[in-house]
């Protein structure tokens, strides 16, 4: 973005880093905006600008991300019309995808050419299906060569998907086991702290439990993780994880599906580090 007049002779841009940016009137660029025009138009316009599309780029990232977790098959043809804009572009970018009979990095979408996607072989290969899959990486049977041939490449997912958290689903359970609580007896000093931690990491909380809605086989299957519902400002542990559908209805660990428990599990684990850690007292 070119430079804008101000008042004073000051001279003002948005930043590649989403930032505004001033200069004087010798050219100097300063390392902030002076307070004698922090109320210029100018420079509200373009504050208001960077809010703006730091709030988009964050919407992009949420519907893709959500196209990834919920195994949405996205049509071609809505990759092709918002690849202009470079929010989704830069989401878009180098995540892989599953096209037709390929397999690879997505480079490109073009109206005309289709999409560009760098395979396994090293090849960059033009394609044409009526909608590609972006694969939750626990459905990856390639998980480990994409990540060493993303490395190479020199691939930065904004979405994460090949460096995500992942976690696969154990073959059998005990009988009788109902939950899972290897992220259970962690202590939060205020169930403030854990509620923060939530909104922060991103996940709501409904009667005591962080909760994760992930649409598999169908059919939508919450994780919920206990994480306490007495006085805000007491003291609270974390309990078990469990799945259920959206009526409460449980679902056995043997039923729930590798995107529900790898998200569930990722979650409990995310929200069970900001646990109080005891320190080991010297003998």
């Amino acid at each position: 973005m070119g430079w804008l007049d101000a008042a004073s002779g000051y001279q003002v841009r948005l930043g590649e880093n989403g930032r505004v940016q001033c200069r004087n009137g010798k050219g100097k660029q300063l390392s902030s905006v002076p307070a004698s025009i922090q109320d210029d138009l100018r420079v509200v316009r373009l504050r208001q600008l960077a809010e703006w599309l730091s709030r988009h780029e964050a919407e992009c990232l949420s519907a893709v991300d959500g196209w990834m977790v919920r195994s949405l098959p996205v049509p071609t043809a809505v990759l092709v019309e918002v690849w202009a804009d470079p929010a989704w572009a830069g989401v878009l970018r180098d995540l892989v995808v599953s096209a037709g009979d390929e397999t690879g990095f997505l480079r490109d979408a073009d109206p005309e050419r289709g999409l560009g996607v760098v395979t396994l072989d090293g090849d960059t290969v033009r394609v044409r299906p009526e909608a590609v899959s972006i694969p939750h990486p626990v459905l990856l049977d390639d998980l480990d060569e994409l990540r060493e041939f993303g490395a190479e490449l020199g691939v930065e997912q904004k979405a994460q998907q090949l460096f995500r958290q992942t976690f696969a689903r154990p073959g059998a359970f005990p009988a009788g086991k109902s939950e899972v609580d290897d992220y259970s007896r962690g202590r939060f000093e205020q169930l403030n702290h854990a509620l923060g931690r939530c909104r922060t990491l991103g996940y709501p909380v409904r009667g005591g439990e962080a909760v994760y809605s992930a649409f598999e086989g169908g059919r939508t299957v919450e994780a919920r993780f206990w994480i306490g519902s007495d006085y805000p400002e007491g003291e609270t542990w974390t309990g078990g994880l469990r799945w259920a559908l959206e009526d409460g209805t449980a679902v056995p660990l043997a039923e729930v599906g590798p995107v529900a428990w790898s998200e569930g599990m990722r979650m409990a684990s995310a929200i069970h580090a900001g646990r109080v850690v005891e320190e080991a007292v010297a003998q």
